[in-house]
């Protein structure tokens, strides 16, 4: 009996590059293990929440697929003796989610904001007031 399961791991930020030849081989192992892939996001590098075996950023990727148990089992048996896994989670679903994810959304409406390098300085901004406090200042001493 089919299942719907939301999968999400972590992969070690050093071996970002095989995360496609990965993606690839776990998409295989469900689709010839005759489950069905309804959603695939590889959501980058991300900032952990706490440090894992001395790192703060970590690779991800959310799979939300339909498989029965022995497909399921054979996946997170992957997952476990893969050392470049660092965690992942598996969790029982209602149905399909096809929709695109909170974090994807998120992170297409950043893509509409400046970089950080284009954003203005606070410290610019006082120190135009400040300048111009001082010829006020410079212009009322040679008044009087």
């Amino acid at each position: 009996m089919s299942r719907h399961y939301e999968i999400v791991f972590l992969v070690h930020p050093d071996q970002s590059e095989q995360v496609p030849a990965m993606i690839e081989r776990y998409k295989s192992l469900v689709e010839n293990g005759g489950g069905t892939i309804h959603r695939l996001e590889d959501w980058g590098r991300r900032q952990l929440a706490y440090p894992i075996q001395n790192l703060v950023k970590a690779h991800y990727v959310m799979l939300n697929i339909e498989v029965d148990q022995a497909v399921l089992s054979e996946l997170v048996e992957s997952f476990r003796f893969n050392d470049a896994v660092l965690r992942h989670l598996a969790i029982k679903r209602d149905g399909a989610d096809t929709e695109q994810s909170l974090i994807m959304k998120s992170k297409d409406e950043k893509g509409d904001k400046p970089d950080r390098g284009e954003r203005r300085r606070r410290d610019d901004d006082d120190g135009d007031v400040s300048a111009a406090a001082n010829e006020a200042d410079g212009d009322a001493v040679e008044a009087a």
